[in-house]
């Protein structure tokens, strides 16, 4: 069975507020709720992509400690960055 968009949405803002780190549970939480129904299908992809990445890695790209990989380089790990920032 395939999941539809609006589940897709549902399950990524609940895996989102539920990364295992305090700090990625507020922001990522709080982006998702935002920002996830406005993402094109590719960037949901993307966005699912990072939250494999790990909550830790995340955390590290987003905040600049570390260089983010080519792979998670996208459009939707800009719109984090900049939502961190608001």
């Amino acid at each position: 069975m395939t999941e539809t968009r609006n589940t897709r949405i549902r399950r990524l803002v609940y895996q989102s507020s539920y990364t295992g780190m305090k700090e990625t549970d507020l922001l990522l939480g709080r982006f998702a709720q935002d920002h996830l129904a406005g993402l094109d299908d590719q960037e949901l992809d993307h966005y699912e992509a990072l939250l494999e990445a790990g909550d830790g890695q995340i955390y590290l790209w987003v905040s600049g400690t570390e260089p983010v990989p080519a792979q998670y380089d996208t459009s939707v790990l800009e719109l984090i960055k900049k939502f961190r920032n608001v």
